[in-house]
């Protein structure tokens, strides 16, 4: 089966392999000899908030600076 990459780097998977993932929404993607491997992820709610702050570039220190100036904000 082929999967499309679109020009925004995402994959398009068929239907009929997803089909044995239902209720899965995240992938780890590794690469292993030349070929991508997707394998089924389950995020926790800490995981997911991790990752988001991973994304955006914020440290734990970046949010400890935050809390600590929201509780001080009044």
């Amino acid at each position: 089966m082929l999967a499309k990459l679109t020009s925004k780097n995402q994959l398009t998977l068929p239907k009929s392999i997803l089909s044995d993932f239902e209720g899965t929404n995240y992938f780890d993607v590794t690469e292993e000899n030349g070929r991508i491997v997707l394998t089924p992820a389950r995020i926790t709610r800490e995981g997911a908030v991790r990752a988001k702050l991973a994304e955006l570039g914020l440290s734990e220190t970046d949010v400890a600076d935050a809390v600590a100036w929201a509780r001080h904000a009044e």
